[in-house]
């Protein structure tokens, strides 16, 4: 449990299709006790299988901006045109209040706003994919998206890779076994439970 001094946050961070989903799903089934995950508010639309409030809180563009004017966001990004995305102070005093470390499954600019804002209390972890053309492949068989909309995913992975040195940790998917094993120690170690 933390204590109100111990006050952490976990950011994992990854292009889309990097394999971010699949980590951070198996680190809080693994850590339920320790971790929670930080719902995250977006502007964009549901898909299928999502639970509002669960996957994201889904709001109107109108309700986003009024949150952002209201100073409600410890981070907030239009990560694609027209599609904002944040996460709320309340989500992480909520987290706090239970005991437990917030699990932040962010977009890069926004994982690089929450450790320049909060510093040493963050442990950013970068999932890296083996290879642009492999990120690509899995965003395909996914089958959540038209073709343009994998190829903007494509240019903004591009974009984001350039940012990996940036972040305390980076873990290369090119085993999602060993990815979240190595993903589960490094956390356990910045929570003291190693």
């Amino acid at each position: 449990m933390n204590t109100e001094h111990e006050k952490k946050i976990i950011i994992l961070t990854a292009p889309s299709g990097a394999g971010k989903t699949t980590i951070k799903t198996r680190l809080l089934k693994d850590m339920a006790g320790q971790l929670s995950f930080s719902v995250s508010a977006t502007t964009r639309t549901i898909r299928g299988g999502e639970i509002d409030g669960v996957d994201y809180i889904f709001i109107s563009e109108s309700a986003f901006k009024d949150n952002i004017e209201n100073n409600r966001f410890i981070e907030w990004e239009m990560v694609y045109p027209g599609m904002y995305y944040g996460t709320t102070v309340e989500e992480i005093h909520r987290i706090w209040k239970e005991g437990k470390t917030p699990l932040l499954d962010i977009d890069v600019k926004g994982a690089l706003s929450v450790k320049k804002l909060f510093g040493n209390q963050v442990l950013s972890i970068f999932i890296e994919p083996p290879s642009i053309e492999v990120l690509e492949q899995r965003l395909l068989k996914r089958g959540t998206d038209n073709a343009e909309n994998i190829s903007m995913r494509v240019n903004k992975a591009k974009e984001e890779m350039q940012y990996k040195n940036s972040f305390d940790k980076v873990i290369l998917n090119d085993d999602i076994e060993r990815a979240t094993a190595e993903t589960a120690e490094i956390i356990k170690q910045f929570i003291g439970l190693k």
